[in-house]
């Protein structure tokens, strides 16, 4: 995956989770944005934001931090 294509992931998860915060709170949207990843981004997708996450994810708002986390929480081993 390019770097292009990675800047679009992270600007794709940030707006999801703009999009999602209206649940009243970063934990509530965390968990919206998490269900929306896991059923509809392919597994390369998530593999590669999750990556990001880990390695830097400085450019992740808070609330797609921890919707990552939280995939990785439902993603099975």
């Amino acid at each position: 995956m390019t770097d292009q294509e990675l800047a679009h992931l992270i600007q794709m998860i940030n707006q999801i989770s703009d999009n999602n915060i209206y649940h009243g709170d970063e934990a509530r949207a965390a968990e919206a944005v998490a269900t929306h990843l896991r059923k509809f981004w392919a597994r390369s997708m998530k593999q590669r934001i999750t990556e990001y996450a880990r390695a830097d994810g400085a450019q992740l708002s808070d609330v797609s931090k921890l919707a990552i986390a939280r995939l990785s929480e439902l993603q099975p081993s």
